[in-house]
């Protein structure tokens, strides 16, 4: 079930203080709950951890987290990382069950963008409304990304969830709901839209000027009778 595989320890002593002292060594505090184990404190190596974390694949996948030598097959729930420097301060992963249903986000990959009509006939620009779906599935069903192919997308058009296919025993959390939101969207150029109103707004002409004064009041004087 797991494809991803990394090394960590228990660790000994707790706080804010034992983690500063871990980080400075060059390790990364972190936690393994869930299931029917005890919840365990545990240490990585900050440089692993930092490489998986760069890899999209890590974030939505099955990890197979050795804990001195014990395997666990986990999911990557948070972590934390420092404000201005690259580097982890902090990592919760939780334990999944085989037989067990679990919630995740997955990204998506958008697929044959040039070749949508929208975009090689009708010039329009791609707008990805959403980047990643709540899922829910079996463990061994989890998708690392699901493909969302936008070959017949014209201008001006959307595709939504509903007409998304979906991996076998995989769903979205949305669609559960009853919600069907937009993907993806093709839209005309915003440079297009304003040459386009100011070609309109020339083309109406100057405005007309009023033709008089329509008061109803007597105009000046002719003088004498």
């Amino acid at each position: 079930m797991a494809n991803v595989e990394i090394n960590a320890t228990l660790r000994e002593v707790n706080g804010k203080g034992a983690s500063r002292r871990l980080r400075k060594t060059g390790l990364v505090p972190g936690i393994l709950y869930g299931g029917v184990e005890e919840t365990k404190v545990i240490e990585l190596d900050h440089k692993m951890l930092l490489m998986e974390l760069s890899k999209e694949a890590f974030q939505s996948s099955i990890i197979s987290l050795l804990v001195d030598g014990n395997k666990e097959d986990v999911l990557l729930r948070d972590y934390q990382m420092h404000p201005w420097k690259k580097q982890v301060l902090h990592v919760d992963f939780q334990r999944v069950s085989a037989n067990k249903t679990i919630n995740m986000s997955v990204p998506l990959h958008f697929i044959n963008e040039e070749v949508a009509p929208g975009v090689k006939v009708g010039g329009g620009i791609v707008n990805h409304v959403l980047t990643e779906l709540a899922i829910q599935c079996l463990p061994k069903q989890l998708p690392k990304f699901i493909e969302v192919d936008l070959s017949e997308l014209g201008l001006g058009s959307s595709m939504h969830l509903s007409e998304l296919s979906l991996p076998d025993g995989v769903e979205a959390v949305l669609s559960q709901k009853g919600e069907d939101p937009a993907l993806a969207t093709v839209q005309v150029p915003r440079a297009v839209v304003e040459e386009e109103a100011i070609i309109s707004d020339e083309d109406d002409g100057p405005g007309e000027e009023p033709a008089g004064d329509d008061s109803g009041g007597e105009g000046p004087s002719d003088g004498g009778s």
